[in-house]
This record gives structure tokens, C-alpha cells and sequence, in this order.
């Protein structure tokens, strides 16, 4: 079995994920991909007591994930995994870890060069690595929760909706 979702969020675990998307896809377990949060007990401590107990949790820094063996096995339990940054993501990819789509759903930079909806900015680093997981045959989407139409990146950057892509 696959990963019920990979995403990017910045803002890792919170409302969204807990309220919506934990249901929509009754995930057993979420995985935290970031090095702050896998480099301190008080943010991993914070994470773990937002989950519902009867998920399991698991934090691991990016290039740890990327070699590990949950990256790595399908099995039966309905797994998020979540990363801060698509930086993140491409450095997991080139660790090893590889996925069929990702979901980006919150992700802010100060260097905004691309508006895509209200909850996502991109700069050009953003870009240049929506391209990569693209070209490497990842389906990537925009969505913030699961009752959102998901807007296809593919398209977005061939000018298909206007979004400023």
C-alpha cells in the first residue's frame, strides 16, 4: 500500500490535517519530516499531544526518512507523512524515498514570487522543485483540505488556469 498522502505544510500538524484529513483517509499514523522538529524534545513533545492517541507518530529528520525502512516498506497501516518545505521533499526523494503524488497544502516564503492561493506562496527555489518531483514523474497538487478542488501543478505551470504559472 502506498502513503495515504505526502505533503507539504508548513505549519506540520495542526487543524486541517487533525479535523480533515485524518478522517478523510482514517490514517493510523503520521509522519513529521523536519530536522528542527526531529532536533527538539519540547516541538516533538508539542506534536505527539496534538495527534489523537490512537495515532501513531513518528518524527524523523529529512535525510534519516529518506534511508529508513518507513520510507521505504508498504504495509497496511494508513500513513501521512508531512514535510515543512519542498526543499524537504526533494532532499527525502534524493535520499531514496519515493512517492506517487504530493499534496501542498499551506507554504509561505518571504521571497514570494508566486501567489497560488491564499494559503500558498511560492519563491523560485519552490519552483524550481515542483519541477524536479514533476519531471521525476510526481503528480503534485494544491489543496487544503480534502473537500478542496485540487488544482494540478502540471497544468498550473503550463499556463492552464492563470494562476500566475
Amino acid at each position: 500500500m502506498d502513503f495515504s498522502l505526502v505533503r507539504v505544510d508548513n505549519r506540520l500538524v495542526h487543524g486541517q490535517i487533525i479535523e480533515t484529513w485524518l478522517p478523510f483517509f482514517k490514517a493510523t499514523r503520521i509522519v513529521v519530516v523536519n530536522d528542527e522538529v526531529a532536533g527538539s524534545f519540547f516541538r516533538e513533545t508539542v506534536i505527539r499531544m496534538a495527534v489523537p492517541r490512537e495515532v501513531e507518530v513518528v518524527i524523523y529528520g529529512v535525510e534519516e526518512f529518506g534511508r529508513s525502512q518507513i520510507a521505504r516498506r508498504r504495509d497496511e497501516m494508513r500513513t501521512i507523512v508531512l514535510f515543512s518545505g519542498v526543499n524537504d521533499i526533494v532532499r527525502a526523494f534524493e535520499a531514496g524515498f519515493r512517492f506517487h503524488s504530493l499534496n501542498i497544502g499551506n507554504l509561505y516564503s518571504d521571497r514570494c514570487r508566486l501567489q497560488c492561493s491564499p494559503s500558498v506562496c511560492l519563491d523560485d527555489e519552490d519552483i524550481a522543485d515542483i519541477r524536479f518531483l514533476l519531471d521525476a514523474g510526481v503528480a503534485v497538487e494544491l489543496r487544503s483540505v480534502p473537500s478542496d478542488r485540487p488544482l494540478d501543478f502540471r497544468s498550473l505551470l503550463a499556463g492552464g488556469t492563470g494562476n500566475g504559472f
